[in-house]
């Protein structure tokens, strides 16, 4: 702070100004009106003006230094604000940013940037992108829009975000590996079990074009389709991806993607665990090799006879920790209801030698039952309301339990179709409840092969986090380098969130996690600081104390912000 004399030919006026410094441009703000010359020399009983302006002025600045001081902020209800002037920002994402150079992903961008030898911010562009899409979730237009709400502001034009994704899309490769390894800086990654599944996520168009092909869509949409491969480590957090046409059997994705992280991640050592639907013979023998092993599921309707008749015999199971053999069809309905039996036996079969467990739980049962019941009820609704309507169904559809004929009961020819319950297919499907089966190499006890396969569910949350959170489909780009742009932003995001999660102990659901980021905003005071417009919470203490800064003073000074930004920058 320093003295501003205004002379005029009446008086001169003094005044207490400061500079501030906005989106890199210095201003000069009042902060206080002293009075006039003569109205201070008679004040101060014929003292120098000058002088005692001087000193009172030395005095505010040794109390600016202390960090504690008292901020006193004056407002008028007669000034009309600035037009085009923000006062609100985000500050959420300050923890994401945190995580995001934890991961050095700042200095990628700029040996990319080096490589390619142009001159925007690829660092502020991708950093914007991944804060906008967990925080924000939007298209690529409303994302340039959107970053202006973070404190920091971005320096970089909408070509740039264009520019930027053709540039990801060839290093996608070089991103996943170098995100895994420097992951391993910041959080132990548990890359003992790797869990692989497949989603695909739909385009608002009809035309096929380039990875955008017709396939058998997750949300039974008819829509053109893209096809995304992933694997996730032990812990939950995603280490690899892959993007394949709408149209690639799923089955043929796992070994390239595999291939890739054995020769780009140095791992060697792992136990790939799939669903039923990636559980082929050619993909189990290729992780029946070296140091590598798998658990997939496995369809008991698939079996041969004797084997599905050995799964479902009620004689003959067991429990964890337990030398007793126990019959199912014996069993308490309430007291056994938590329980999970199980038998096991090795097989050979096509050159492959692998172990199959079957499990058996009450629970488990009387959920499928709920399941099928409330579908038979729907497939009911559909038989009495508009059976013309009733067109071809999926496996797991509802429809697949309305049979349809065209003669009656009797033998005699139907002038129309007849749609009825298939009660056959009910009773051969209910001959499964409770019961379900995984194949391994691993000569393991059954129980902590089961315990590893249960943690399948935890990669169906990647892809729900991905659809619904990050909102990643449907997907408005065309070109195929900026779809695969698209989702690689939308993986480092979910590195990044899972990082975020493991830091808070797994205490917050998603939900919790996002909405509370979103709602830490801020009001800035011009040239003094930001003042909470957040609610502190349990969430907002956990990850102040997680992450070593806090924001939730009554009003953070621009010193103070200025070293939360160099915080989450080190």
């Amino acid at each position: 702070m320093r003295l501003c004399v205004s002379r005029s030919k009446n008086a001169a006026s003094l005044y207490i100004t400061k500079s501030i410094y906005e989106n890199g441009r210095r201003s000069t703000k009042v902060v206080e009106k002293l009075g006039t010359y003569a109205e201070l020399k008679e004040k101060l009983g014929g003292q120098d003006p000058i002088e005692w302006a001087k000193k009172y002025i030395e005095e505010l600045n040794q109390k600016e230094k202390e960090e504690n001081r008292e901020i006193i902020v004056k407002y008028s209800p007669s000034k009309v604000i600035a037009k085009g002037e923000q006062h609100f920002f985000n500050g959420g994402y300050l923890f994401l940013q945190k995580i995001y150079h934890e991961l050095k992903l700042n200095k990628l961008c700029k040996e990319i940037s080096l490589k390619y030898k142009f001159t925007f911010n690829l660092d502020s562009v991708l950093s914007r992108l991944l804060y906008a899409r967990i925080i924000y979730p939007s298209s690529k237009l409303a994302t340039f829009q959107l970053s202006t709400k973070f404190i920091e502001q971005p320096d970089f034009e909408l070509q740039h975000i264009y520019r930027a994704l053709e540039v990801i899309a060839k290093e996608t490769d070089l991103i996943q590996s170098y995100l895994y390894k420097n992951s391993l800086r910041i959080s132990k990654r548990n890359t003992g079990v790797l869990y692989y599944d497949c989603t695909n996520y739909f385009f608002e168009i009809e035309q096929e074009e380039g990875l955008k092909q017709y396939g058998v869509s997750k949300e039974h949409r008819p829509n053109p389709i893209v096809q995304m491969g992933l694997f996730m480590d032990g812990d939950g957090v995603p280490l690899a991806f892959v993007i394949n046409k709408g149209n690639t059997n799923e089955q043929l994705t796992l070994k390239p993607l595999e291939e890739k992280i054995l020769s780009d991640f140095n791992l060697s050592r792992f136990i790939v665990c799939t669903d039923a639907g990636l559980a082929s013979d050619s993909n189990r023998k290729f992780n029946n090799k070296g140091e590598r092993a798998f658990i997939t599921t496995q369809s008991i309707k698939k079996l041969k006879a004797h084997l599905r008749e050995w799964a479902l015999d009620p004689k003959g199971w067991s429990l964890a920790d337990d030398g007793r053999t126990y019959n199912i069809a014996e069993l308490d309905e309430n007291k056994d209801r938590d329980k999970v039996f199980h038998k096991e036996r090795w097989i050979k079969e096509n050159g492959l030698e692998q172990k199959l467990i079957v499990t058996y739980s009450i629970k488990y049962r009387d959920y499928q039952r709920n399941i099928r019941n409330s579908q038979i009820e729907r497939a009911q609704k559909a038989i009495d309301s508009n059976p013309g309507k009733i067109e071809r169904y999926g496996p797991n559809d509802y429809k697949r339990f309305i049979e349809k004929s065209h003669c009656t009961a009797e033998g005699e020819v139907a002038e129309h179709e007849i749609y009825r319950i298939d009660t056959k297919l009910i009773s051969k499907e209910a001959l499964f409840d409770g019961f379900y089966a995984v194949c391994t190499n691993l000569e393991d006890d059954a129980s902590s092969i089961i315990n590893v396969n249960r943690r399948r569910w935890e990669i169906e949350e990647c892809f729900r986090i991905m659809k619904s959170e990050f909102k990643a489909r449907p997907v408005y780009l065309s070109r195929d380098d900026r779809i695969i742009a698209h989702f690689t932003t939308c993986f480092i995001s979910l590195v990044i969130y899972r990082l975020l999660e493991k830091k808070l102990n797994g205490k917050y659901t998603c939900y919790e996690i996002i909405n509370g980021l979103r709602d830490m905003n801020f009001l800035e005071v011009k040239g003094e600081g930001y003042i909470p417009a957040y609610t502190r919470t349990d969430f907002t203490d956990d990850i102040h104390e997680a992450f070593g800064f806090r924001t939730d003073y009554q009003i953070v000074s621009k010193s103070q912000m200025k070293k939360i930004f160099k915080c989450t920058k080190a």
